[in-house]
């Protein structure tokens, strides 16, 4: 029997899971989170709101066929090997417990379904209490059912804004604003051109026509080609600067508008997971995807990859990503007719995907930055010290400012480093997976050391 790994229990890994095991594989299903669902069903079990919640239906489908699948929730991936086995060695428990429980899989397959985080480009003063990512505003109401503020501002770029604001005024708290960074003519010339490849993604127009209604009627501004360039507050958010932009996303001078808000909720499209696909040693693209072929196969054997790590898509790309990567996973030849139909879903969802474009980064968006303002909010770097250490290498940069060496390790700030500095500083290509206790590697490698949860310390 072949055994398969699938880490991720996002759309794709539950995609990947289900096939994998509906094809006869013996499928482990691995996951940092309590439950099940990623960020796309991320909802507590007692609160389960159908406005704050989409396909539903196809969710208890997925997890109702998890009968036969091995599920490891709240366990940590920390290394991964290819070869022959492929090794995932992981730590089951809570992030921060002493008695986390390791353990190393072997599979003859491996699907990596780690999907993305949010990119948040800094802002003077985004470092405030009230100023969070969209993907976090958007967790919190369809986790806990509670607003990150009583009035918000979501700005950023592209169709995520939508939901997120939807969800606070779901919920009953106030949104005084849309900003989305991309300008109506844009976003008008990149989603219609050739109109007939979105008929595929009906369902879509549904979702887009409940945002829409939802702005109407709670009177929500929304502002095209603009940008929040300033937060303004001393010990939590008071207000914000709202800017026109020019094309390239600098800043129009004389444009200036002051919004009161108590919290900001920031989103600038999304950054694909790829430490333990980087660890593998698959193929990374230039811009920063796994390469895959048609059967989500990466350039390392046995190892496949579905949904965003392999191209922002949304969760309807990643489905057919991760039930085509399962498939193949466990071995069912390219000529079956199981690939048929996913492998059409994923054709049209790509056509949808590819206009997530005209909502993409312009290199502009530096010039809203101060010298001040913090880029790496792990190691407080302001943009001053990255200026400062521009011309020396990207090693030596890290090492005198610090930027990316955080907890976070350059999740956060890389990409931004990189635009501030217009060249690539190797931040984000570091494949650290998650922290680990110096007692739990003495203990998963067979040394003498056990585990002591008084005196362990972390690595």
């Amino acid at each position: 029997m072949t055994r398969v790994v699938v880490i991720g229990a996002g759309p794709a890994g539950l995609a990947a899971a289900t096939a994998a095991a509906a094809a006869g594989a013996d499928v482990v299903l691995v996951d940092e989170g309590e439950r099940i669902g990623g960020q796309f069903w991320r909802h507590h079990p007692d609160f389960t709101n159908p406005r704050l919640q989409h396909q539903l239906g196809r969710f208890g489908t997925l997890r109702d066929s998890l009968e036969s699948v091995r599920m490891l929730s709240s366990t940590s991936v920390w290394r991964v090997e290819p070869g022959t086995p492929l090794r995932v060695h992981v730590l089951t428990g809570q992030a921060d417990a002493a008695d986390r429980r390791g353990e190393t899989l072997e599979a003859d397959a491996v699907v990596v379904a780690t999907g993305a985080h949010d990119r948040v480009l800094p802002v003077p003063g985004w470092t405030l209490p009230g100023v969070t990512s969209a993907g976090a505003a958007q967790a919190m109401a369809k986790r806990d059912g509670i607003t990150l503020g009583a009035c918000t501002v979501v700005a950023g770029a592209g169709p995520f804004l939508l939901p997120v604001a939807q969800s606070i005024a779901v919920l009953g708290g106030e949104v005084a604003a849309v900003v989305e960074a991309a300008s109506i003519g844009t976003i008008m010339r990149g989603w219609g051109a050739r109109a007939w490849e979105l008929s595929a993604a009906v369902g879509k127009a549904g979702e887009l026509g409940s945002y829409v209604a939802s702005l109407l009627r709670h009177r929500t501004p929304y502002r095209f080609g603009s940008a929040v360039t300033r937060i303004h507050g001393t010990d939590a958010v008071e207000a914000v600067t709202v800017q026109r932009l020019d094309p390239q996303w600098r800043p129009v001078a004389g444009t200036e508008r002051t919004i009161q808000c108590d919290s900001v909720a920031l989103g600038h499209g999304f950054t694909p997971r790829l430490e333990a696909a980087i660890q593998f040693g698959c193929q990374i693209s230039a811009d920063r995807f796994v390469t895959v072929d048609t059967q989500q196969a990466t350039s390392i054997a046995g190892v496949y990859a579905a949904g965003e790590i392999t191209g922002i898509g949304g969760a309807d790309a990643a489905l057919a990503e991760g039930e085509i990567a399962g498939l193949a996973a466990a071995g069912i030849p390219a000529a079956d007719l199981r690939y048929r139909a996913p492998l059409t879903a994923r054709r049209r969802m790509r056509a949808f995907a590819a206009r997530l474009d005209v909502h993409a980064i312009r290199p502009g968006w530096t010039a809203w930055l101060d010298a001040d303002t913090i880029v790496c909010r792990c190691e407080s770097v302001r943009r001053a010290s990255i200026d400062e250490y521009a011309g020396v290498s990207s090693r030596g940069m890290r090492l005198a400012t610090r930027a990316g060496l955080g907890a976070c390790q350059g999740r956060t700030c890389g990409r931004s480093v990189d635009d501030i500095l217009g060249a690539t500083s190797g931040i984000d290509h570091r494949p650290v997976l998650s922290s680990v206790r110096i007692g739990e590697l003495a203990a998963v490698s067979g040394g003498p050391c056990t585990p002591d949860p008084e005196r362990s310390g972390e690595s």
